[in-house]
């Protein structure tokens, strides 16, 4: 189980489970049913929107025939790498000396409002950023985040 689980920890459990599922040629809402849940907390798993807690990772992991634990070592791992992104992103403003000055040349860097100004800055480094700049805006934001204002810059400029 860790070797495999050191391959994928940091990943939300839900994004495996939907794997694991699609290996079976199970379908989410008849799973679900047959462990007794609704099929709505499944899917939310599955999307990353939930948690997955211990019963229903028990359940889980029993009718897939999983290693007991499986999916609650891999929420852990998964929790502690959203709280790693915390930390960092509290910190106030990503780490400057990866930023050129001239990226924001029509302001003074060391004033920039990084939470309030979050869009414009991802959209600027996305615009005119090297990719050194573009990896710590998206370290500092969140893949999440970065990946979602990215999308709808494309969309704008389609």
């Amino acid at each position: 189980m860790f070797k495999e689980i050191s391959i994928i920890k940091g990943i939300h459990p839900g994004l495996i489970l939907e794997r694991k599922l699609r290996e079976k040629k199970l379908k989410k809402s008849r799973f679900a049913i047959t462990i007794k849940e609704y099929p709505q907390t499944l899917t939310a798993i599955t999307k990353g929107k939930r948690a997955m807690n211990p019963t229903l990772a028990f359940k889980i992991e029993q009718a897939l025939g999983l290693e007991e634990g499986y999916f609650m070592v891999l929420q852990a791992f998964y929790d502690m790498k959203e709280e790693k992104l915390r930390q960092h992103s509290s910190n106030g403003t990503p780490d400057l000396s990866k930023l050129r000055p001239g990226l924001f040349w029509d302001t003074d860097i060391n004033t920039i409002d990084w939470q309030g100004q979050k869009r414009a800055v991802i959209e600027r480094v996305i615009e005119r950023g090297s990719e050194e700049e573009k990896a710590e805006i998206k370290r500092f934001y969140g893949e999440k985040a970065f990946n979602k204002i990215a999308g709808a810059l494309k969309l704008q400029h389609a």
